[in-house]
């Protein structure tokens, strides 16, 4: 199967103005040729002063020879001959990429070199400049709000349901889902994690009670005894009622009490078995299959998708409303920040170096691909002449030294035979 070759890249500015410049250098070394030659017929066999002439004339054609078929050899075959070693960027472009992906990838996608770049760049600072630009926050929250709110108002039920149905419960299913859950418990108990969300918790339990002393009350009155005269229920209501109370405020205000010493060893346990107990782990499962199993699973999942959906686009479609004006403020005051607070912008700065240095140490061979696998795809020939009209000027000057360097070389070759 044969390979197609694309069109080598597109030149950037003017390229009439590149290929008259290249045209204009051309000439003026072929110009040079031209006279080293005419010189040469002119002054051959004279002696004299016209010898040293006519020797500085013959080493400048050498030299001006030598150096139009190595800079023409870099990009064709010199009139057309089969020469060895010629048009070495058509037929060695691919070569010459491989090279060029080595050189990029091992000097500059490297992390040390890559943070330091963006050490010396202070994205920190600029970020903060850039949003501080008076109405800036203003544009970006608008851009963003109108993306975001474009992006919600595409995602319709019918593609979360299907989600939901063909990907996401299925795999919940499937996948054993205890072990993992018993990991994540073990780490938070082991971590005391949880600690603040029993103290809020029992806080908030406490501050009810507290609030709501009657409906404590009222319920064990409606549980006393017939029998019992109301003012003895009414005693023992108050007093269960204390009790209850100052047992719950014990349990939120001492640190190591029973019950939470008994909640992380329960907590505990319970991460264990549903990594290591059969039993446990197969109750685990059977839950979560009937919880997934529901009718009503995947529709209460869709429409709390939906009320989440379209409360966002309708709170970012509000100019005025209260979602945008305190993205706004919080984009002004992220903008003062990294202009007033070091250790803001030190970690900025850090996190941006780290996720640069992430990029380049796990995808800097794919990036660095792209040199290669681009060039692959280009045309041979084209991408040559491409290549000449960039850098096709310059190499004239080579041609021009070398018959001014070949010129001076003969002229004192020619002396020191001379002399000797």
């Amino acid at each position: 199967m044969t390979e197609v070759m694309t069109p080598a890249f597109p030149i950037a500015g003017d390229e009439a103005e590149r290929r008259a410049a290249l045209r204009r250098m051309r000439t003026a070394a072929t110009s040079l040729l031209v006279l080293a030659a005419v010189v040469f017929a002119l002054t051959h066999g004279r002696d004299g002063l016209w010898g040293y002439v006519n020797a500085a004339a013959e080493a400048g054609m050498v030299g001006a020879i030598a150096d139009w078929f190595a800079v023409t050899a870099l990009f064709r075959r010199p009139l057309r001959l089969p020469i060895p070693h010629t048009a070495l960027i058509p037929r060695k472009k691919d070569q010459l990429a491989a090279s060029l992906q080595e050189f990029v990838a091992g000097n500059f996608l490297r992390e040390e070199v890559v943070r330091e770049r963006v050490d010396h760049a202070r994205p920190a600072e600029r970020l903060g400049r850039g949003l501080s630009v008076p109405g800036r926050a203003e544009r970006i929250v608008d851009e963003g709000a109108r993306m975001t709110a474009d992006l919600l108002d595409r995602i319709h039920e019918d593609d979360v349901r299907a989600v939901l149905t063909e990907m996401i419960v299925p795999r919940l299913v499937e996948e054993p889902l205890s072990p993992a859950a018993g990991q994540l418990l073990a780490e938070v108990v082991d971590s005391g994690a949880h600690a603040g969300v029993v103290d809020l918790m029992l806080d908030e339990l406490a501050g009810w009670l507290r609030r709501h002393p009657h409906r404590i009350t009222d319920l064990i009155k409606a549980r006393a005894p017939r029998w019992a005269p109301d003012w003895a229920n009414e005693l023992v209501a108050d007093k269960l009622f204390r009790e209850a109370l100052a047992w719950v405020e014990d349990i939120r205000d001492d640190a190591v009490h029973e019950v939470r010493r008994a909640l992380d060893h329960w907590l505990a346990q319970l991460a264990e078995d549903l990594q290591h107990d059969a039993g446990t782990m197969a109750r685990a499962e059977r839950l979560k299959e009937r919880l997934l199993g529901q009718p009503r699973a995947i529709d209460t999942s869709v429409l709390l998708w939906d009320g989440f959906r379209r409360t966002v686009v309708d709170a970012l479609q509000d100019r005025d409303g209260l979602l945008r004006r305190r993205l706004g403020e919080e984009i002004d005051r992220l903008a003062i920040r990294l202009g007033s607070d070091p250790g803001l912008a030190g970690r900025v700065d850090r996190w941006a170096g780290d996720a640069a240095g992430y990029v380049v140490t796990h995808y800097g061979d794919e990036i660095s691909s792209v040199i290669s696998t681009t060039v692959e795809r280009w045309d041979g020939a084209e991408t040559a002449e491409r290549i000449e009209l960039f850098v096709g000027r310059d190499l004239q000057f080579i041609r021009i030294n070398g018959t001014v360097v070949g010129g001076l070389a003969g002229l004192v070759i020619h002396a020191a035979a001379q002399l000797l």
